[in-house]
Protein backbone atom coordinates (compact mmCIF):
# COMPACT_ATOMS: atom_id res chain seq x y z
CA UNK A 1 0.00 0.00 0.00
CA UNK A 2 1.47 3.70 -1.05
CA UNK A 3 1.45 6.65 1.53
CA UNK A 4 -1.73 8.25 -0.68
CA UNK A 5 -3.06 5.16 -0.02
CA UNK A 6 -3.12 5.03 3.49
CA UNK A 7 -3.63 8.38 4.16
CA UNK A 8 -7.06 8.18 1.99
CA UNK A 9 -7.82 4.92 3.93
CA UNK A 10 -7.03 7.24 7.50
CA UNK A 11 -9.44 10.05 5.92
CA UNK A 12 -12.38 7.74 4.94
CA UNK A 13 -12.11 6.24 8.85
CA UNK A 14 -11.67 9.82 10.17
CA UNK A 15 -14.65 10.89 8.35
CA UNK A 16 -17.06 7.59 9.61
CA UNK A 17 -15.75 8.32 12.92
CA UNK A 18 -17.13 11.65 12.61
CA UNK A 19 -20.32 10.53 11.45
CA UNK A 20 -21.00 7.88 14.11
CA UNK A 21 -20.15 10.68 16.40
CA UNK A 22 -22.21 13.13 14.86
CA UNK A 23 -25.46 10.37 14.98
CA UNK A 24 -24.59 9.35 18.41
CA UNK A 25 -22.86 12.63 20.40
CA UNK A 26 -20.58 11.48 23.19
CA UNK A 27 -22.55 11.88 26.99
CA UNK A 28 -20.03 13.59 29.34
CA UNK A 29 -20.86 14.80 32.62
CA UNK A 30 -19.04 17.57 34.72
CA UNK A 31 -18.51 17.20 37.57
CA UNK A 32 -20.14 19.62 39.58
CA UNK A 33 -18.49 20.55 42.83
CA UNK A 34 -18.65 23.96 43.25
CA UNK A 35 -15.77 25.13 40.94
CA UNK A 36 -16.15 28.50 39.56
CA UNK A 37 -15.58 27.61 35.82
CA UNK A 38 -18.28 25.24 34.54
CA UNK A 39 -21.04 27.00 33.00
CA UNK A 40 -18.18 28.04 30.34
CA UNK A 41 -17.02 24.31 30.08
CA UNK A 42 -20.70 22.82 29.63
CA UNK A 43 -21.13 25.64 26.71
CA UNK A 44 -17.83 24.86 25.49
CA UNK A 45 -18.53 21.01 25.53
CA UNK A 46 -21.50 21.45 24.02
CA UNK A 47 -20.26 23.48 21.15
CA UNK A 48 -18.08 20.65 20.52
CA UNK A 49 -20.89 18.31 19.81
CA UNK A 50 -21.49 17.01 23.91
CA UNK A 51 -24.61 15.63 25.26
CA UNK A 52 -23.57 17.57 28.35
CA UNK A 53 -24.77 17.32 32.17
CA UNK A 54 -23.91 19.21 35.21
CA UNK A 55 -24.13 16.91 38.37
CA UNK A 56 -22.17 14.98 41.02
CA UNK A 57 -24.73 11.84 40.77
CA UNK A 58 -22.88 8.85 41.21
CA UNK A 59 -24.64 7.11 38.72
CA UNK A 60 -24.67 9.87 36.07
CA UNK A 61 -21.18 10.19 36.24
CA UNK A 62 -20.44 6.73 35.85
CA UNK A 63 -22.68 5.96 33.03
CA UNK A 64 -21.20 8.89 30.85
CA UNK A 65 -19.12 8.32 28.07
CA UNK A 66 -16.79 10.23 29.89
CA UNK A 67 -15.94 12.78 33.16
CA UNK A 68 -14.51 16.02 33.25
CA UNK A 69 -13.56 17.36 36.78
CA UNK A 70 -12.81 21.45 36.70
CA UNK A 71 -11.20 23.17 39.13
CA UNK A 72 -10.35 27.16 39.83
CA UNK A 73 -8.38 28.63 42.69
CA UNK A 74 -6.56 26.40 45.84
CA UNK A 75 -5.82 23.02 45.41
CA UNK A 76 -6.72 22.40 49.12
CA UNK A 77 -10.57 23.87 48.70
CA UNK A 78 -10.88 21.96 44.98
CA UNK A 79 -9.79 18.85 46.99
CA UNK A 80 -11.72 19.16 49.48
CA UNK A 81 -14.88 19.72 47.17
CA UNK A 82 -14.53 17.11 45.32
CA UNK A 83 -14.03 14.74 47.86
CA UNK A 84 -17.59 16.03 49.44
CA UNK A 85 -19.37 14.71 46.78
CA UNK A 86 -17.21 11.59 46.45
CA UNK A 87 -15.43 12.71 43.32
CA UNK A 88 -12.55 10.67 44.21
CA UNK A 89 -14.27 7.66 44.27
CA UNK A 90 -16.01 8.56 41.15
CA UNK A 91 -12.76 9.31 39.57
CA UNK A 92 -11.33 6.06 41.02
CA UNK A 93 -14.04 3.73 39.98
CA UNK A 94 -13.99 5.47 36.31
CA UNK A 95 -10.53 4.81 35.95
CA UNK A 96 -10.39 1.41 37.45
CA UNK A 97 -12.75 0.18 34.65
CA UNK A 98 -10.87 2.09 31.87
CA UNK A 99 -13.74 5.23 31.44
CA UNK A 100 -12.29 8.28 30.44
CA UNK A 101 -11.75 11.19 32.68
CA UNK A 102 -10.44 14.64 31.59
CA UNK A 103 -9.11 17.23 34.61
CA UNK A 104 -9.33 21.02 34.10
CA UNK A 105 -6.73 23.37 35.53
CA UNK A 106 -6.48 22.32 39.28
CA UNK A 107 -8.34 19.30 38.15
CA UNK A 108 -4.95 18.31 36.82
CA UNK A 109 -3.36 19.30 39.46
CA UNK A 110 -5.45 16.70 42.04
CA UNK A 111 -4.52 14.01 39.81
CA UNK A 112 -0.93 13.88 41.40
CA UNK A 113 -0.18 12.89 45.06
CA UNK A 114 -0.49 16.35 46.95
CA UNK A 115 -0.06 20.00 46.76
CA UNK A 116 2.12 22.46 48.62
CA UNK A 117 0.52 25.66 49.48
CA UNK A 118 1.94 28.23 51.52
CA UNK A 119 3.99 25.95 53.46
CA UNK A 120 0.77 23.00 54.15
CA UNK A 121 1.05 20.11 51.97
CA UNK A 122 -2.47 18.49 50.90
CA UNK A 123 -3.15 14.97 49.54
CA UNK A 124 -4.46 14.79 46.05
CA UNK A 125 -6.42 11.98 44.14
CA UNK A 126 -2.91 10.31 44.02
CA UNK A 127 -3.48 9.10 40.31
CA UNK A 128 -0.19 10.11 39.61
CA UNK A 129 2.65 10.44 41.68
CA UNK A 130 4.52 13.88 42.35
CA UNK A 131 3.77 17.25 43.81
CA UNK A 132 2.28 20.61 42.89
CA UNK A 133 4.13 23.69 44.22
CA UNK A 134 4.30 27.06 43.23
CA UNK A 135 5.69 28.55 40.11
CA UNK A 136 9.14 30.01 40.28
CA UNK A 137 8.79 32.38 38.27
CA UNK A 138 8.82 36.71 38.41
CA UNK A 139 5.42 37.32 37.25
CA UNK A 140 2.89 34.66 38.97
CA UNK A 141 0.29 34.11 38.49
CA UNK A 142 0.89 33.23 34.72
CA UNK A 143 -2.28 34.25 33.39
CA UNK A 144 -2.43 34.70 29.28
CA UNK A 145 -1.48 33.21 26.28
CA UNK A 146 1.27 30.22 25.49
CA UNK A 147 2.28 27.38 23.39
CA UNK A 148 2.99 24.44 24.97
CA UNK A 149 5.68 21.28 23.48
CA UNK A 150 3.40 18.55 22.66
CA UNK A 151 4.60 15.63 21.92
CA UNK A 152 4.44 13.14 18.69
CA UNK A 153 1.48 10.89 18.36
CA UNK A 154 -0.76 13.03 20.85
CA UNK A 155 -4.54 12.98 20.02
CA UNK A 156 -5.81 15.64 22.26
CA UNK A 157 -3.37 18.36 20.29
CA UNK A 158 -3.73 16.82 16.96
CA UNK A 159 -4.05 19.27 14.85
CA UNK A 160 -3.62 22.02 16.98
CA UNK A 161 0.51 21.67 18.07
CA UNK A 162 1.85 24.57 17.47
CA UNK A 163 -1.05 26.73 19.01
CA UNK A 164 -1.47 28.72 22.35
CA UNK A 165 -3.61 27.98 24.53
CA UNK A 166 -5.18 30.08 27.74
CA UNK A 167 -3.36 29.82 31.27
CA UNK A 168 -4.22 31.13 34.69
CA UNK A 169 -2.29 29.39 37.72
CA UNK A 170 0.33 29.95 40.18
CA UNK A 171 1.18 26.58 41.30
CA UNK A 172 1.85 23.65 38.60
CA UNK A 173 3.70 20.02 38.38
CA UNK A 174 7.22 20.39 37.40
CA UNK A 175 8.39 17.07 36.85
CA UNK A 176 7.02 13.43 35.87
CA UNK A 177 7.84 10.84 38.14
CA UNK A 178 5.89 8.06 36.40
CA UNK A 179 7.40 5.27 35.43
CA UNK A 180 6.83 3.49 32.34
CA UNK A 181 5.63 -0.02 33.54
CA UNK A 182 6.18 -3.31 31.43
CA UNK A 183 4.90 -3.11 28.07
CA UNK A 184 2.02 -0.52 28.58
CA UNK A 185 2.02 2.56 26.50
CA UNK A 186 4.12 5.43 28.44
CA UNK A 187 2.04 8.31 29.00
CA UNK A 188 2.58 11.57 27.12
CA UNK A 189 3.37 14.39 28.31
CA UNK A 190 2.98 18.37 27.23
CA UNK A 191 5.34 20.99 28.64
CA UNK A 192 4.47 24.29 28.73
CA UNK A 193 7.55 27.43 29.99
CA UNK A 194 6.45 30.28 31.72
CA UNK A 195 9.41 33.19 32.55
CA UNK A 196 11.99 30.25 32.74
CA UNK A 197 10.04 27.85 34.32
CA UNK A 198 8.75 24.60 33.16
CA UNK A 199 6.04 23.10 33.69
CA UNK A 200 3.44 20.13 32.79
CA UNK A 201 0.56 21.69 30.60
CA UNK A 202 -1.29 18.65 29.86
CA UNK A 203 -0.87 14.61 30.27
CA UNK A 204 -2.54 11.74 28.03
CA UNK A 205 -2.48 8.59 30.45
CA UNK A 206 -4.68 6.52 28.86
CA UNK A 207 -7.94 6.80 30.04
CA UNK A 208 -6.99 9.86 32.55
CA UNK A 209 -6.35 13.10 30.56
CA UNK A 210 -5.80 16.71 32.13
CA UNK A 211 -4.60 20.44 30.90
CA UNK A 212 -3.62 22.65 32.91
CA UNK A 213 -4.65 25.22 30.47
CA UNK A 214 -8.13 25.91 30.07
CA UNK A 215 -9.38 24.83 26.76
CA UNK A 216 -12.58 26.52 27.22
CA UNK A 217 -10.86 29.71 27.53
CA UNK A 218 -8.53 28.60 24.41
CA UNK A 219 -10.61 30.18 21.67
CA UNK A 220 -10.00 27.91 17.85
CA UNK A 221 -7.01 25.38 19.46
CA UNK A 222 -9.64 24.76 22.85
CA UNK A 223 -12.19 23.74 21.03
CA UNK A 224 -10.35 21.92 18.78
CA UNK A 225 -8.94 19.94 21.42
CA UNK A 226 -12.08 19.42 23.17
CA UNK A 227 -13.17 18.45 20.04
CA UNK A 228 -10.40 15.86 19.93
CA UNK A 229 -11.23 14.59 23.32
CA UNK A 230 -14.94 13.70 22.38
CA UNK A 231 -13.46 11.76 19.56
CA UNK A 232 -11.28 9.20 22.31
CA UNK A 233 -14.66 8.48 23.74
CA UNK A 234 -16.11 4.99 23.42
CA UNK A 235 -19.75 5.25 23.16
CA UNK A 236 -22.09 3.86 25.13
CA UNK A 237 -25.27 1.67 23.91
CA UNK A 238 -27.89 4.08 23.79
CA UNK A 239 -31.62 3.50 25.78
CA UNK A 240 -34.41 2.16 23.12
CA UNK A 241 -37.48 4.35 23.23
CA UNK A 242 -39.69 2.06 21.44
Amino acid sequence: MTEQQAAAEQTAAEQEAAAAAAQHPARVVVLDHGSGNVRSVVRALEAAGAEVELTADRDRALAADGLVVPGVGAFAATVAQIRAVGGDRLVERRLAGGRPVLGICVGLQVMFDAGDEHGERTTGLGQWPGEVTRLDAQVVPHMGWNTVEAPAGSALFRGVEGERFYFVHSYAARRWEMEQIGSLKAPLVTWAEHDGDRFIAAVENGALCATQFHPEKSGDAGAALLSNWLRTLPRSPRESTA
